[in-house]
Order: C-alpha cells, then sequence, then structure tokens
C-alpha cells in the first residue's frame, strides 16, 4: 500500500500530461438547421463562418437524426444511443429515467480528464444533466422579441414550450395543455437590436469569455454552445434581414402531400401555428416568402455569432488544437408537402447538418456522401480525442470517412417517428425510417406490437428526390418493398460498414 500511495502522484502526473496532449473540443449545436446554406451549396443563404468551417473540414450529405424533434434527437445524440434505447419519443421524458447510469458524450470526456462546460441549449428545453458538467450549465436570460408591441403581446403568453409540453427539472413529466393557436407574439421579427440582445447574442458573448479563461487551464477543454436560431419565432437583429431581397426568396416547389402515402405520415405544422397571424390550412404565399425570409435571417445572425467563436479560437492559438463540430439538430420543413416545422420521416426532417474540422486534416473542404448518424458523434469523438469507446454506444465511428470520404460506409441509416393512431382510429403507431443510398423506406408498425404493420412508404430518391409520391403499392414493385423489408427487418446493427474503427 506504501508503495502505491507513493507512485500515485507520478501516476496521476502521466495521465494528466498524455490528457494535456489530447484535443480541445469545441462543440456547437444549432436548433433547427436544416442543410441548405453555403456549405452545402445553397449560395442564396448568407452563411460565411459556417462556409469557412466547411472549408477547414468535411461536410456530410448524408447525415440524419433519429427522430426529427428536439429533445428525442438530443438525447441520442448525447448518448450515442437510439430512441428506443432512450425512451425518449417525446418532450417531457429525460433519458435518465430509461438510462439512470448512462454516460453521456460530454460526461465521457470530463472523465477522461477533459473541463468540460456547456451553455445555451444542449439538453432540451427545462432539461439540464449535471453529470454531464465540470461546473454548472447555464444560459443567458433574453427577451423573445426587440418591439415592444410584440414583447407587450407575448409576456404572460408564453408558458409552454413551442414543440410541446414543457418538462420538469430532473426528468419528472409534467404534461401542461398546449399552447393555444396564436397565442404567441409573431413567428418572425427583424429589430434594430444588437446581437447581444437576444439570447444567442448573449451565449456567444458567454463562450467568448469562456474560452479565455479556460484556454489558460492546463487540462484540455470539452465546450458545448448551443444556439437557438433558427428556430421559432424566426426573430433577428434586422441587419440580417437586410442581407436578402425578398423578391428572390423562392417557395417550395412541392406544396403538395405525398401521393398515395398515409395521411399521418405529414403533419401539416402544429408548432408554427402556436404563432400570432397563422393561419390554418395552407400557408399563403406572401406568409410562407415572409416566414423564410425569417429563417434565412436567423440562420445568418447564428451565423455570425458561430464567426466570434472561430475567430477567438484564432486569437488564442488554439485552432491548431481544437476539433470543431457543428450539429443542427434535426431538419425542417418550409412549405414542402404543404407543411412546416419538423415531425416527420421525411427527408426534409432528418436530413441534417453537419460540419466537422480536425486539426491536419488531409481532407479539408470536401464532401462527402457516405451516409453516417447521429449517433455515430459520440465514437467519432471520443477516437478521435484518443479515449476509449464505452460499451453502450450504437453507432460507428466514422473516423476512417475523414481520411478517405468517397469509401462506402454504412448501407442505410435509421430514423423513426410516433403517431398516436393509424388508420381507421387503430392504437399509437410508431414510423421506422430506412434511408439507403437510393430509397427512404418507413414501415409504420404498433407502437406496442411491430408485427401489425399499418402502411408502409418507399420512395425512390433516384427519380423522386422531393419524396413526392410513394410507390409502395405498385405491383411493379412488390418484389423492391419485399428486399428492403428483409433488410429493413435487420435494423441498424445490419447496416453497420464493412471496415469499422471499432
Amino acid at each position: 500500500m506504501k508503495t502505491l500511495l507513493r507512485l500515485l502522484p507520478c501516476l496521476l502526473g502521466a495521465w494528466l500530461a498524455r490528457a494535456a496532449d489530447r484535443p480541445n473540443i469545441l462543440f456547437i449545436a444549432v436548433d433547427d438547421l436544416r442543410p441548405e446554406f453555403g456549405a452545402y451549396g445553397a449560395n442564396y443563404i448568407k452563411s460565411p463562418n459556417l462556409d469557412r468551417l466547411a472549408k477547414s473540414g468535411i461536410a456530410f450529405n448524408r447525415s440524419y437524426c433519429q427522430q426529427a424533434v428536439c429533445s428525442p434527437t438530443r438525447s441520442s445524440l448525447l448518448t450515442g444511443t437510439r430512441p428506443d434505447t432512450t425512451k425518449v419519443w417525446d418532450l417531457v421524458t429525460h433519458f435518465r429515467d430509461a438510462l439512470p447510469n448512462v454516460v453521456t458524450l460530454p460526461q465521457h470526456f470530463k472523465n477522461n480528464g477533459y473541463f468540460v462546460q456547456g451553455m445555451g441549449k444542449i439538453y432540451h428545453g427545462g432539461f439540464d444533466d449535471a453529470p454531464s458538467w465540470s461546473v454548472p450549465w447555464q444560459t443567458p436570460k433574453a427577451p423573445t422579441y426587440g418591439r415592444k408591441e410584440n414583447l407587450d403581446f407575448n409576456r404572460g403568453q408564453a408558458g409552454v414550450d413551442p414543440d410541446g409540453p414543457t418538462p420538469m427539472k430532473g426528468g419528472k413529466k409534467k404534461v401542461k395543455e398546449p399552447t393555444p393557436k396564436n397565442s404567441r407574439g409573431p413567428a418572425f421579427e427583424g429589430a434594430d437590436v444588437p446581437d447581444n440582445y437576444f439570447q444567442d447574442g448573449k451565449v456567444a458573448d458567454l463562450a467568448l469569455s469562456t474560452l479565455r479563461d479556460i484556454s489558460k487551464k492546463k487540462e484540455p477543454f470539452f465546450l458545448a454552445v448551443g444556439f437557438i436560431k433558427p428556430h421559432l419565432p424566426f426573430i433577428s437583429p434586422q441587419k440580417y434581414w437586410n442581407l436578402y431581397d425578398p423578391a428572390k426568396i423562392q417557395l417550395a416547389p412541392n406544396k403538395f402531400r405525398p401521393k398515395d402515402a398515409p395521411e399521418y405520415a405529414i403533419q401539416p405544422g402544429g408548432e408554427l401555428r402556436n404563432y400570432k397571424d397563422i393561419p390554418e390550412g395552407s400557408i399563403p404565399d406572401d406568409l410562407a416568402r415572409q416566414l423564410k425570409h425569417g429563417y434565412y435571417a436567423a440562420i445568418s445572425y447564428m451565423d455570425a455569432q458561430v464567426g466570434k467563436l472561430l475567430d477567438e479560437l484564432d486569437r488564442l492559438d488554439l485552432r491548431k488544437n481544437t476539433i470543431v463540430i457543428l450539429w443542427g439538430d434535426h431538419g425542417w420543413k418550409l412549405g414542402e408537402h404543404d407543411a412546416w416545422c419538423k415531425h416527420s420521416n421525411c427527408e426534409n426532417d432528418t436530413n441534417t447538418a453537419l460540419l466537422l474540422s480536425v486539426p491536419g486534416m488531409k481532407n479539408a473542404g470536401v464532401k462527402t456522401n457516405s451516409i453516417v448518424e447521429f449517433v455515430d458523434v459520440y465514437p467519432t469523438l471520443a477516437e478521435l480525442a484518443g479515449l476509449s469507446l464505452p460499451k453502450h454506444l450504437e453507432g460507428t465511428s466514422f473516423k476512417p470517412v475523414l481520411d478517405d470520404p468517397m469509401r462506402p460506409w454504412k448501407t442505410a441509416a435509421f430514423s423513426q417517428y410516433p403517431r398516436p393512431s393509424g388508420k381507421s382510429g387503430s392504437g399509437p403507431l410508431m414510423g421506422y425510417a430506412m434511408r439507403t443510398e437510393r430509397y427512404r423506406f418507413v414501415v409504420w408498425v404498433g407502437r406496442d406490437d411491430h408485427s401489425k404493420v399499418d402502411a408502409v412508404e418507399l420512395y425512390d430518391h433516384q427519380i423522386d428526390p422531393q419524396e413526392n409520391a410513394n410507390i409502395a403499392k405498385l405491383p411493379a414493385n412488390a418484389a423492391l418493398v419485399e428486399r428492403l423489408m428483409t433488410q429493413w427487418r435487420k435494423g441498424w446493427q445490419g447496416a453497420k460498414p464493412a471496415i469499422a474503427s471499432r
């Protein structure tokens, strides 16, 4: 025992020395950011800082979340497990209800000698996870609107999260009544205020001061910064609205529901109807153009905050040893299928923005079509930092894709979304989607009995990239449906890459 006690300082010193050589992590989460900005070819959106991050790293064209709504996707990514494991399919359940001892992504870094701090929206809404952080997570308070009339209208109206019922801290459920229609302020606004009037600007300021402080520490850091824009309402300082000519904003070309798809497959976007003056039914073109204008301006506002972080990394000489990852928690519909928001299994909702920059990477500035999933982020960052991989993970490190972006990888990505009932009032359903290189295949089964199939969807992206026609029922596709069903039944375990790094 005495010998061990004498060795402890040396062992601790060696462990700290190894930790100090590991890369820092800047982990940027963005709410409701679909992969539509400059780095993804949408040059009409002003996103210079997202674009320069992509130029220093890699952009994933085929990155997919596991459920297209805030809490389930964040719980999945941060635990490295899928919604059927976290048991988080809604906005009122904490993942620790089902996984009380799971080691989260930031917690794993903390357990391996990192200083870990989180700010802004990382976990959903009122949820936090104290074991994830070295110091308590925090989010600066800020007004929702900049104009007095909108603040006055909204005051006292916003007691419920716009995504749904508000969870209580500690993981307990507290289901409130749904937000009354049109009870919130307007869905968009440009205001003559500085960036740090709103939450994202305040979060950026906090992140800058935190970077200055933690850069002085001996241990490496994992800094998680969560931005809420472009989440509804589409609010940003007026200067970001001025970047766009509304006359040039194009509306969705497929303002109709997918042909022959089950009625419940795509929902119109009830979240949007919580805001003032948003009608039921189809959104008129003039209003749709204003909404898209607000969404684009909110992206540019968030982009400017990301730029401040990247500039500070450069100023502090930290970029050479800092991995930067930026992810949008799910996709979003902007009028496609005559619908808005997320909450479905379609490509618009499950396809996500994912940028990763690693110091010294040999393929900086490229895009990859390799299929990756958000559950893969945990093992990838851990492997890049030289950490062991926990046994509970349900994803695969895509580190080999960084070295060879053209290599064959996963054969499919898997997402899911629940519905309260199926055809003719049948019981609650779960829709399980499989996205292969060519097809999107969705099987709607009984929530409690997966042998009961309520509906099947099949979309051929080679001829129908907008997913406008469900071709599952066509007699000519019977053999294809059966083949995809066989692949679907094998699940994510059967879609792993032939050569994986773990």
